[in-house]
């Protein structure tokens, strides 16, 4: 900095005077190329800093939906009588697009009263057969639910299940029109599974009273 106010910093007689306007630019120069300077550090610094930093974790993705294949399940679509084909249409017109992160798929037959959702497949089925007691306890014949079997009830719904080799098959007992859902034995909690669909089945399909076992008293399920 130049003090004009300084004697001896007064030129000597003769001496060529500074060009003020040169000192001013050669100051301003200054003034930009310093933090030019600092900026084209600061950015080789990171630049060094990032190729020398091991690679970040990736983010994990959000979870969304299981891929399934185009194909349609296989289902077999019995023939319904007119009312039993009124109250499927019914459920299966309330069934969601997804269940959890499972989407819809196609079946191959009855998509009136058939759905699938995910891979493998959990499916629905409305307007099975009727699941009817045992008479005895000793039957054995698998045409009947045994009246040792154990029962769920779900959200006023009760179901009847049986543990197969590769699924297990829950069925309504107390519903006018009966509904099946089959649950992939690789599904943890499958039982959970299927009472994702009670309050569809008790918003659509009546209960019944006659030949249900007094297990399956809906008030119990409140």
């Amino acid at each position: 900095m130049v003090d004009v106010d300084t004697p001896q910093d007064t030129p000597a007689q003769g001496a060529k005077k500074p060009d003020n306007t040169t000192r001013v630019a050669a100051i301003w120069a200054t003034v930009v190329a310093v933090p030019m300077v600092l900026i084209v550090g600061f950015v080789a610094f990171t630049q060094i800093t990032k190729a020398s930093a091991p690679d970040a974790a990736p983010t994990p993705a959000a979870s969304g939906p299981v891929v399934v294949p185009s194909t349609p399940v296989e289902l077999a679509a019995p023939e319904l009588s007119a009312r039993a084909a009124e109250v499927c249409l019914a459920v299966t017109s309330q069934l969601p697009d997804q269940v959890r992160n499972l989407p819809a798929r196609k079946v191959s037959a009855g998509p009136e009263q058939n759905a699938a959702y995910g891979e493998p497949p959990l499916t629905v089925s409305c307007g099975v057969t009727q699941p009817k007691m045992c008479e005895q306890v000793d039957d054995t014949s698998g045409t009947c639910v045994p009246l040792v079997a154990d029962l769920l009830l779900m959200n006023r719904v009760c179901w009847y299940y049986q543990d197969k080799a590769d699924r297990t098959t829950f069925t309504t007992m107390d519903r006018e029109v009966p509904v099946q859902v089959d649950v992939p034995a690789s599904f943890e909690n499958r039982a959970q599974w299927a009472n994702e669909f009670s309050d569809i089945v008790v918003e659509t399909d009546k209960s019944i009273t006659d030949g249900v076992p007094s297990g399956c008293n809906p008030g119990l399920g409140q």
